[in-house]
């Protein structure tokens, strides 16, 4: 009798060891299922370098990002040095003035260059450009204006892609007068790759200046804030623009036929004269991005992330169902199981480079339930169960989604979620006998 017993007890005892240790066994499966993710993560960022390559090829054919600078006035002046030995020599320095007053109008005409699976937002815009230097401020150079070398004052301007961005000759009505822009010599003004032109200026009066030109370009437009009071105003048939700059547009109209934007800028950091040194006007600049939104690539990335998440609910799912409805599943069919999980991800990528993040998503969550649900229902031969573990992978997909779109609230999200999954699964394990 006592040896029945004893036998009885260690039986028990094993029933319970054995379901310890096959819970173990499935957590370590579940993180082995996790490593292939990571081959997957390094799969995104390949594809994502092709997409930037792509891109890059294409610009490098049309236009790359254009950011326009100018029109700046550069002044020279004579400063005289004695040495040591009390010898004096004379030296040519430059000062640089910003005009008071700077307006730019932009019409930007999009299109879409293609190289195999990828798409590239180009456009050519035609600018209209105006402003006004009133009476310079040479006084505030501290120096003699018998110093100052009026007639070879030069006349500055910059587009930061002009080879391919500029198919015509650039010309500025000066006053009454039409002058033509030329590439500067090697080295001849602080500002590279920049059109000058000799310029007739009078210390007492005021200059006028206007500009009509077409730029190509690609994927992003910048105006640098080149004067003391700036006006610019940007608009195109872009459905999808993302501003940007060193603020944000005044006003501005986002529709689908396109959008309008417009910024008024006093720019008080830079002053309006300096000399010896040359400003870097690029952390002034405003525009905005013309590129496609693609956000396959970033949002994939993220989802992978989840992985070991998903699988670790999904098999608790399974673990539960077994225990509570004593049917059994073999550890090699929760690996099956865990596979088709892990190749969710594989389908996403392939399926969102040729529709889209949401869409792709749709459809491998779709077809990884479906394959899931009847496998599982199959080998436990009930449709009820089926259904259980298709709500339940429905339920954690969602989940993934809802915390992918909304990218402020990820840890929010993901908190309150893990919090629940945690409480439902302590609900249904309370009457297991471990």
């Amino acid at each position: 009798m006592e040896t029945f017993e004893t036998i009885s007890e260690s039986s028990s005892l094993w029933d319970k060891g054995k379901l310890f240790i096959k819970c173990l066994v499935i957590f370590l499966m579940a993180m082995l299922l996790w490593i292939p993710t990571y081959f997957i993560m390094d799969v995104v960022k390949e594809r994502e370098v092709h997409q930037k390559e792509a891109i890059a090829d294409i610009s490098s054919k049309w236009a790359g990002k254009q950011t326009v600078t100018g029109p700046l006035l550069m002044l020279p002046y004579k400063v005289e040095r004695t040495d040591d030995k009390g010898v004096k020599t004379t030296e040519t320095q430059y000062a640089y003035f910003m005009p008071d007053k700077l307006d730019i109008r932009s019409i930007v005409v999009p299109d879409k260059r293609k190289r195999g699976i990828y798409e590239v937002a180009v456009y050519k815009t035609d600018i209209q450009l105006s402003g006004v230097f009133n009476s310079i401020p040479w006084q505030k150079l501290e120096i003699p204006a018998e110093q100052i070398q009026w007639n070879d004052a030069m006349l500055l301007f910059r587009v930061l892609d002009p080879a391919r961005g500029i198919n015509e000759d650039l010309s500025v009505q000066w006053n009454d007068s039409s002058l033509v822009l030329t590439p500067q010599a090697n080295g001849q003004t602080p500002l590279d790759e920049a059109f000058v032109t000799p310029v007739v200026i009078s210390p007492l009066t005021a200059a006028r200046f206007s500009m009509n030109f077409s730029l190509n370009g690609s994927g992003q437009l910048l105006f640098a804030a080149a004067a003391r009071e700036n006006k610019i105003q940007m608009r195109s048939t872009w459905p999808d623009p993302a501003f940007t700059g060193v603020k944000l547009p005044d006003t501005r109209d986002v529709k689908d036929s396109g959008f309008t934007a417009s910024w008024k800028y006093l720019n008080r950091t830079v002053p309006p004269v300096w000399k010896n040194t040359f400003y870097d006007l690029s952390a002034y600049q405003v525009g905005a991005d013309l590129l496609i939104p693609v956000d396959t690539y970033d949002k994939t990335e993220r989802s992978v992330k989840y992985a070991l998440l998903c699988i670790m609910l999904t098999f608790a799912a399974f673990f539960l169902v077994e225990t509570i409805y004593k049917r059994t599943l073999h550890l090699v069919q929760y690996g099956l199981a865990g596979l088709a999980l892990v190749l969710f991800y594989t389908l996403l990528l392939s399926i969102s480079e040729y529709t889209g993040f949401n869409l792709a998503y749709l459809i491998a969550g779709a077809a990884t339930i479906g394959l899931v649900g009847w496998y599982v229902g199959s080998i436990l031969r009930s449709s009820k169960l089926a259904l259980f573990i298709g709500f339940v992978l429905a339920v954690v997909y969602s989940y993934i989604f809802s915390i992918i779109q909304l990218q402020d609230y990820a840890l929010l999200m993901g908190s309150i979620g893990l919090f629940v999954a945690l409480g439902i699964i302590m609900f249904f394990s309370r009457k297991l006998e471990w």
